[in-house]
């Protein structure tokens, strides 16, 4: 009989053997930058705290699952509480011990937090969550697609899955550039995105993580439930969460009205000519359509194919109507019996996802190979 035990630096190592055998199904020693990322993100983080440490499941054969756990610090309204943001389960099937995944999850939602939170649950672990009292969170659980470039778009897509269609794309971009050349300016199409006439646009400035993080603390009071980060930790977050060798280079960027009042900020990843990834968006109440337009066409001036990213219920309506599309791949879930945070969830007053969740990870978007 194994026995359930919070992660340790000595673990590390294992934990990093455990992942290539989960996720890489190789059975190889684990690279060392693995091991260094590893430690980074569970044991020296600013929000790895050791009142909700990540878990292992110790069985015969040694380690044999492993959870991510970190903290959390929020407010609702003007009184503190911290979630759990629950990470990656994994186990080893070679253990010949049944039901791991579920124990740790079990023991990960049982710990001293006031909620628990994740954003990354496939079916299986949302499925789960939901027998061990979790709810799925609809709204915050669907990716949504701006198609801007149809041609390269389909082009791409089409390469990940046969890599010598990706011999395509040159014709595909001038045939995308062709039809931007026929579009009328502001006109809404469902596979392309038209060039907008110049007039009172938002101002749109590229800025540091740093002031991102101060952007984002300011905007982040619209919610009843948001985080109570300090500047650093944001801006460590955010600095982090730029570098993502698979997505591309990270742009931040802050979004004003035409009298340079801030009113938003984004933070997406694009390798030219592929989709960008929006990993974080904010929107003072109110401009959360020119924000949505906003980074559209910054992502289209850099040359994106699409723009996709996660959705929140505040940003839903203003969605409608600009050729959005919705799909779902992984899901939000929140485990809590708070009633004031419920309520919050109810109304969709919460902000979730992004750097509040698991896209900050190095862990997520970089290889260690």
């Amino acid at each position: 009989m194994g026995q359930i035990r919070p992660l340790t630096a000595a673990d590390i190592t294992s934990v990093a053997g455990l992942f290539q055998y989960a996720f890489k199904r190789k059975e190889t020693a684990a690279p060392a930058a693995l091991v260094d990322c590893l430690r980074a993100v569970y044991i020296d983080h600013p929000l790895a705290h050791e009142s909700l440490p990540p878990l292992v499941y110790e069985g015969r054969t040694g380690i044999s699952g492993f959870v991510g756990r970190h903290r959390l610090p929020m407010r609702i309204g003007d009184r503190p509480v911290n979630g759990a943001l629950i990470g990656t389960i994994m186990s080893d099937s070679r253990a010949g011990e049944a039901m791991i995944g579920p124990k740790l999850l079990k023991a990960a939602l049982a710990g001293n937090q006031d909620f628990s939170f994740t954003d990354t649950a496939s079916d299986i672990s949302l499925a789960l969550g939901q027998r061990l009292g979790c709810t799925g969170l609809p709204n915050h659980s669907l990716s949504f697609i701006r198609i801007i470039r149809p041609a390269q778009w389909l082009a791409g897509e089409a390469s990940r899955r046969f890599r010598p269609l990706g011999l395509l794309r040159p014709f595909a971009a001038i045939t995308d550039e062709m039809l931007r050349a026929r579009m009328k300016p502001n006109r809404p199409r469902w596979l392309a995105y038209a060039r907008k006439k110049p007039g009172k646009a938002a101002i749109i400035r590229d800025i540091d993580a740093g002031t991102f993080a101060e952007l984002m603390t300011e905007l982040s009071t619209r919610f009843t439930l948001r985080p109570r980060w300090s500047s650093t930790e944001l801006a460590i977050l955010a600095g982090q969460a730029l570098h993502k060798q698979d997505f591309g280079p990270g742009f931040m960027a802050s979004v004003s009205d035409h009298r340079g009042q801030p009113v938003g900020c984004f933070l997406y990843h694009l390798s030219k000519g592929s989709s960008a990834r929006v990993l974080q968006m904010m929107a003072a109440p109110g401009s959360e359509g020119a924000v949505i337009d906003a980074l559209i066409g910054h992502a289209a001036d850099n040359g994106a194919t699409a723009v996709t990213g996660r959705t929140k219920p505040y940003l839903m309506e203003a969605m409608l109507g600009r050729r959005i599309g919705f799909t779902n791949s992984v899901s939000s879930m929140i485990n809590t019996r708070d009633p004031d945070i419920l309520a919050a969830i109810t109304r969709g007053d919460v902000m979730l996802n992004g750097l509040v969740g698991e896209q900050w990870s190095p862990m997520i978007g970089n290889r260690f190979d």
